[in-house]
């Protein structure tokens, strides 16, 4: 008697292997495809534009003092790394001290205006009023009322970066489902209860995205402060490289500057990422 062969389950191999969906395979292969190439086609634009820089620089014959090329401004960092590492130290240092308090002030002050319609008449149309108004301008008068040190730069940069962080969070402190409000309510919960259970959860994804923002105008604050008084940091070696008409470090300083903003801009995505999964976790487990 012949010993009968079992047939293949559909996604289960017959030698007992875990099944498999039909076609995981080719699902996971377009989601690495598509994350190669999100990564790939920008780094390949960025190589290509280097390229074509260097190779103008050097057709065209455009002074280095107009225009450096690519393997100058490397040079530049190269040489000159532990200048520019100790003077990022200070405008990254300054720049994160602006951003954490740009957060702060700006969740405090959405949930005070979310919660008082008597707050939001007195502070909503002032704070619209001051966003009009172009900021850099103001620079000169923070260096009178805060000095020449840290403090004007750090208060500038919050005045510039506070803004979109209160528009966005109190945006998402204002776009909860009404009928959870009213079942919290019923159930006996207070305004401030509601907040930390309803409403800042909700608002996560919003307050991020002024996060993302703001930590840029945060390191732009900064650097201008650095144009104006400081003696050190990236703003200030870029206004001495423009006096000394030495184009190819100021190009490397800004180099090592978007640098610092890709970090601070990348910390901030990982961050939203972990909440992001410690919410769901939370849900997941409750």
């Amino acid at each position: 008697m012949a010993l009968e062969t079992p047939l293949p389950i559909e996604g289960k191999s017959p030698g007992g292997d875990a099944p498999r969906a039909p076609g995981a395979h080719v699902v996971q292969g377009t989601l690495a495809l598509g994350t190669s190439r999100k990564i790939l086609l920008p780094a390949a634009m960025a190589v290509l534009a280097i390229l074509a820089w260097e190779l103008a620089v050097d057709l065209l014959k455009i002074p280095v003092v107009i225009l450096a090329p690519p393997s100058a401004i490397l040079d530049k960092i190269v040489r000159f790394y532990p200048m520019l590492l100790e003077n990022s130290v200070s405008t990254t240092m300054e720049s994160l001290l602006a951003f954490f308090v740009t957060v702060g002030l700006g969740i405090i002050l959405a949930a005070a205006i979310t919660y008082s319609e008597l707050l939001y008449d007195m502070f909503y149309p002032n704070l619209v009023f001051f966003q009009l108004i172009p900021k850099i301008a103001l620079a000169p008068l923070f260096i009178l009322w805060f000095g020449i040190h840290y403090e004007s730069r750090v208060a500038f940069s919050v005045f510039i970066s506070f803004f979109p962080m209160l528009i966005a969070t109190a945006a998402g402190f204002g776009n909860v489902d009404n009928n959870m409000i009213r079942l919290c309510r019923s159930l006996g919960a207070t305004k401030w209860q509601i907040l930390a259970s309803v409403r800042f959860p909700a608002s996560i994804p919003f307050i991020f995205s002024g996060m993302k923002i703001s930590v840029t105008l945060a390191i732009i604050g900064i650097i201008v402060g650095e144009f104006i008084t400081s003696q050190s940091g990236l703003g200030y070696i870029i206004l001495f490289a423009s006096g000394s008409q030495d184009t190819a470090l100021v190009f490397a300083s800004i180099t090592v500057l978007c640098i610092v903003g890709l970090l601070m801009y990348a910390a901030v995505v990982i961050a939203e990422r972990v909440t992001n999964h410690w919410l769901v976790s939370t849900v997941t487990r409750r």
